[in-house]
């Protein structure tokens, strides 16, 4: 039953960590800054889950599960706030989605 546990966690924790490789990869390579957004965004609260969930196979049944499951449920809240904040405010201040993909050429006005 170990083995099988830690080949699980193991599973899962490479996978969490292929997800913020793939997530760091699209952030520099999307073409404007809402697709880099939510390339990142998307990939960061997966890679989360997957790599605390693997920790939390690897420590067991402890006091170290329970932190960790605090720690996940902060980043699962705190995430998705943060990327909709960081989203909204170039939205406001009157940066538009451009349909072409490409970001938008700055007012020389």
């Amino acid at each position: 039953m170990s083995v099988i546990l830690d080949v699980a966690s193991w599973i899962l924790i490479v996978a969490g960590g292929l997800f913020v490789f793939i997530g760091g990869v699209g952030a520099l390579r999307m073409p404007n800054f809402y697709t880099r957004i939510h390339a990142a965004s998307l990939t960061d609260s997966m890679g989360s889950i997957l790599i605390l969930v693997g920790i939390m196979l690897q420590a067991g049944l402890s006091l170290a599960t329970v932190k960790l499951a605090a720690i996940l449920g902060f980043l699962l809240l705190t995430g998705p706030t943060a990327t909709y904040a960081l989203a909204n405010a170039p939205l406001l201040s009157g940066m538009k989605p451009d349909a072409r993909g490409a970001d938008p050429a700055p007012d020389t006005e």
